[in-house]
């Protein structure tokens, strides 16, 4: 027995005006049973966020951003090429705003992901898998040319990273105020996170070694190959370091402009490949080891975070981003082993008492 009480709560002595308030300030939770002794492991879990993933500051951002600068008009519709987070979180966004949403996405992202936006009222016009993630932002453009819509641009404007800038990093900083942060983890997508918040911790935090990682086939940094672009920065065709891969809203086909700048200017310390296998696995860790759920992307990032663990010295923290919620990842691979009807442990367990049987 312990002395402990019961767990109370006070609030947040606070009302929120919208749901978009809500966005941001996720939590950096400690790992416990994962973690190599002496070393002291968190994870910023984003899918706190209220449509499940960090793309929900992104979201906000560009419509908050366009609706300041006048670029967006009331009651335009908002278009935009995704693999499904982004989408979620502007459908989120638009609902709340009053703007319709259409997104672009191709067949090869899980189906959860279309049927979560159409749910949030926007249309998911989707392109064929052979065209990749290139397919996509192409109709998407095609589409706002084509009815003058508002196009997002989620892979080449200044409000992605700007968003995590002004709020991830300010989160980390606040969150390790009182103790080092040796190294800090992440993938990629649009680049965004990785760009806005390296950009910060150089500066006021540059003893954190920052860790980017992208997948094992789909090296497009590390194959050193420029990525070919046209005069506005978006890119003119699929990258030729590129195959695809099973993590899920990581590495489109090409190099994002976000993202390239932030090649450019070195921000990151190493760039570390992650096989979706290993990914999958630590996902699978992390929800049975730790009650923490996160989809691929997050397992991915997270498979490298614990190898570093596994070698840093006593007292080392360590810092590394989950994107978004394992229910994001239903009809994909990281479910593919798990059953929808009891498997033979379960069956001699329902067995093992007189009543209830399913064949009964």
């Amino acid at each position: 027995m312990t002395n402990q009480s019961s767990r109370t709560t006070e609030g947040r002595g606070q009302l929120y005006n919208s749901i978009l308030d809500t966005i941001g300030n996720t939590p950096c939770v400690k790992i416990n049973s994962l973690a190599p002794a002496g070393v002291d492991l968190y994870v910023k879990a984003e899918y706190f966020n209220p449509a499940g993933s960090v793309k929900d500051r992104l979201a906000i951002s560009i419509i908050e951003e366009a609706e300041r600068s006048g670029e967006l008009k009331p009651g335009q519709t908002v278009v935009e090429a995704t693999s499904g987070n982004t989408g979620v979180g502007l459908a989120m966004v638009c609902a709340a705003k009053g703007y319709p949403f259409v997104a672009t996405m191709p067949t090869s992202v899980s189906i959860e992901r279309r049927k979560l936006m159409r749910f949030l009222g926007a249309k998911v016009i989707l392109t064929p898998k052979v065209d990749k993630a290139m397919g996509c932002y192409l109709k998407a453009v095609e589409l706002a040319e084509a009815n003058g819509w508002f196009l997002a641009r989620q892979f080449e404007t200044d409000a992605n990273a700007k968003i995590h800038a002004n709020t991830t990093a300010r989160e980390i900083l606040a969150d390790f105020a009182d103790t080092n942060l040796d190294y800090w983890v992440t993938g990629y997508g649009t680049g965004g996170t990785f760009s806005g918040v390296a950009k910060v911790l150089k500066d006021k935090r540059p003893e954190t070694k920052i860790i980017l990682s992208e997948p094992i086939n789909a090296q497009l940094i590390e194959s050193g190959t420029a990525q070919e672009r046209t005069a506005d920065g978006s890119p003119s065709g699929s990258h030729p370091a590129f195959q695809p891969h099973m993590i899920q809203g990581w590495t489109p086909d090409f190099i994002p402009q976000v993202l390239q700048e932030s090649i450019d200017a070195k921000r990151f310390d190493k760039l570390v490949p992650i096989a979706a296998e290993d990914g999958i696995e630590a996902s699978k860790m992390l929800a049975q080891k730790e009650g923490i759920f996160t989809g691929i992307s997050g397992g991915s990032t997270f498979a490298v975070a614990l190898d570093i663990a596994q070698s840093a010295a006593p007292g080392t923290v360590i810092l590394c981003m989950l994107p978004d919620t394992g229910e994001r990842y239903l009809t994909s691979p990281l479910f593919e082993d798990v059953g929808e009807d009891m498997n033979a442990d379960e069956l001699t367990l329902s067995e093992s008492t007189p009543g209830f049987h399913l064949h009964e």
